[in-house]
């Protein structure tokens, strides 16, 4: 459902400080629109000959536990970090570059003195409940490069917050663990690190849930969670009730907490995953690098997860509600994560009352929105019509503007067909042709838009030919043209991305195809196209997907392949025999390990 995010982070950046004598730089994490309010700092080590680039793997040799430190595959983050304060908190163990020496211990009690009492305020070691069952995790990961998709990054590390809930696993967010390779966790003051790994993940809702293994076995390790009670999900809180949250931000190894008042409840663009808007709380609780996947406590409950926040506001930071974890939980109950529904729909305010008096709505009415765009999803489309009125959703009765009271509060639409999990129907009262009637609207798990967001624990297709790199326009994609990509990408690529399937779905694309780059070879040398254009035909056939283009090159009839790029429709020509030969060579001397990844 729509609604534009704002200024939202939760991303990594890095800021690499001076380097030690031996070599491993202390790498810091920046704020800033899009980087990562909720992970702490990284660290990684680099070997004399990266000393001078910003990649580099996450410990001096191998993270604990073993990762290999060979690079596999890799993403940079979302459009560029605005400046900002770099957080400065190493992960457990590392030292800090200028570290002082430590102090000596002061002289010793002789054995008949009287044990110090501790002073007063002084909390007891052992901690309360809610603080016994928050961790501590740490994350070594790699991302693809989505524009060189069969490049890696090195392994960093990152840090973010857990909570143990029913059945011994850890809730947390879904971007403390995407693309990780090895996860450890870290119970409240245990020196230990014990192995963890995803069960389920939800990058859509931004959360995910961990269990903790013994990596001998594989099994599940039990003993981890002796001492430590399931925390218990409340409801959502009220606007202006306090809230304190629980986490490991940078600044420190320990637990922190921090309160704040429910600022406001309402639908907030979801970062992580980059288009979805969904129902969540701000509040002015600071919510810093790390505290990530931390429970938000309220009357000894957990009324939401900690996960981004904004650099447009201060003391501003938005936790998941209760709902939207609820509907995760209830939906991997199945052994199965669907992820949420989507009903197809795009609506319009209808304020306007000439516009209301055409449709022959109630004058006294203030109800209702209408149907705008419908998406192409036949059940959807097999119930309602463009310019049905929706007057209510469930249970809610839908305001002219698109919103609707949920709890007490105006949240929008979107919020209602939300409520239902993957191929339940939604009941709806709509307005057609001057009457009132009732349909039931099936809903399902949408997929045909997740290249206009971000992709997790998918690697990027790509398909070489002759040097000539294909791959899928996507958001990742765009992304690797830097800090201004959505100025230097161009309108064509955007369009077709965005808005294509809404404006002109019968010309759109499903899977549109990029020339992403050029491996220099004499084959190609030629060439003019370099580059991040769109590809609109090979030899005459038109690109739908990318398992189409090695069909069309293989349909090639004369001695040349012909290719014909967007938007211009200019064309580029390629000796197939000598592609074909060329092919596996190129393919040696650029370390590229295999021809497609479709």
């Amino acid at each position: 459902m729509g609604a534009t995010a704002p200024l939202l982070h939760n991303f990594k950046d890095i800021l690499p400080l001076q380097p030690r004598p031996d070599r491993v730089l202390l790498f810091h994490l920046m704020l800033s629109r899009f980087s990562g309010v909720c992970l702490a700092g990284l660290l990684l080590a680099v070997s004399p000959l990266h000393a001078a680039h910003n990649d580099a793997a996450s410990q001096p040799a191998n993270p604990p536990g073993g990762v290999p430190t060979t690079p596999a595959q890799p993403t940079s983050p979302l459009p560029p970090p605005a400046a900002g304060a770099a957080v400065t908190t190493p992960l457990p163990g590392a030292l800090a570059p200028g570290q002082p020496t430590p102090l000596p211990p002061p002289p010793r009690q002789p054995s008949s003195a009287a044990p110090q009492p501790l002073p007063t305020g002084t909390p007891l070691p052992e901690g309360s409940e809610t603080e016994k069952s928050v961790v501590q995790i740490l994350t070594y990961f790699v991302e693809p490069d989505w524009a060189s998709p069969w490049i890696f990054s090195g392994i960093r590390g990152a840090s973010g917050t857990g909570f143990v809930i029913s059945g011994n696993r850890i809730m947390t967010n879904a971007h403390v663990v995407a693309w990780t390779k090895q996860l450890l966790v870290r119970r409240y003051h245990d020196p230990q690190r014990y192995f963890a790994k995803v069960e389920f993940v939800a990058h859509d809702m931004d959360l995910a849930v961990l269990k903790v293994i013994d990596p001998n076995t594989g099994k599940e390790n039990t003993e981890f969670f002796k001492g430590m009670e399931p925390l218990e999900f409340g409801p959502l809180p009220k606007v202006r009730s306090t809230v304190v949250t629980y986490g490991f931000p940078a600044g420190g190894q320990q637990i922190s907490y921090t309160r704040g008042v429910v600022s406001r409840i309402e639908v907030q663009g979801y970062v992580h995953i980059g288009n979805r808007a969904m129902l969540a709380v701000q509040t002015d609780a600071a919510i810093n690098p790390g505290n990530s996947g931390g429970p938000v406590m309220q009357d000894g409950k957990v009324v939401g997860v900690a996960f981004e926040g904004t650099k447009a506001l201060e003391n501003t930071g938005f936790f998941i509600p209760t709902g939207i974890i609820k509907h995760f939980l209830d939906d991997i109950k199945d052994g199965t994560y669907d992820g949420m529904t989507e009903a197809g729909l795009r609506m319009a305010n209808l304020q306007n009352p000439a516009y209301r008096r055409m449709l022959k709505l109630p004058e006294d009415s203030k109800q209702g929105v209408r149907v705008d765009k419908i998406l192409d999803i036949p059940t959807t489309q097999a119930v309602l019509k463009p310019n049905d009125v929706v007057m209510q959703v469930g249970d809610y009765a839908v305001d002219n503007d698109g919103t609707i009271t949920y709890e007490g509060n105006t949240v929008g639409v979107s919020v209602a067909f939300d409520l239902a999990q993957n191929n339940e129907t939604i009941p709806l009262k709509i307005w057609r042709d001057g009457a009132l009637i009732d349909v039931a609207l099936p809903v399902k798990v949408y997929k045909d838009d997740d290249i206009q967001g971000n992709q997790y624990d998918t690697l990027p297709p790509y398909y070489i030919y002759g040097g000539l790199v294909f791959t899928t326009l996507s958001l990742d994609y765009l992304k690797t043209f830097g800090q201004n990509w959505t100025d230097s990408a161009g309108r064509e690529l955007i369009y077709e991305l965005a808005y294509r399937h809404i404006e002109d779905p019968e010309h759109w694309r499903p899977q549109a195809v990029v020339l992403a780059s050029i491996l220099d070879h004499a084959v190609n040398a030629n060439f003019t196209t370099r580059g991040q254009t769109m590809v609109d035909k090979i030899n005459g056939i038109r690109i739908e997907k990318l398992s189409d283009v090695p069909k069309a090159f293989a349909a090639t009839k004369g001695a040349d392949a012909i290719i014909e790029f967007l938007p211009d429709h200019h064309f580029e020509a390629i000796r197939k025999d000598e592609a074909e030969s060329a092919t596996p060579e190129i393919l040696r001397t650029y370390n590229v390990p295999a021809q497609s990844r479709l």
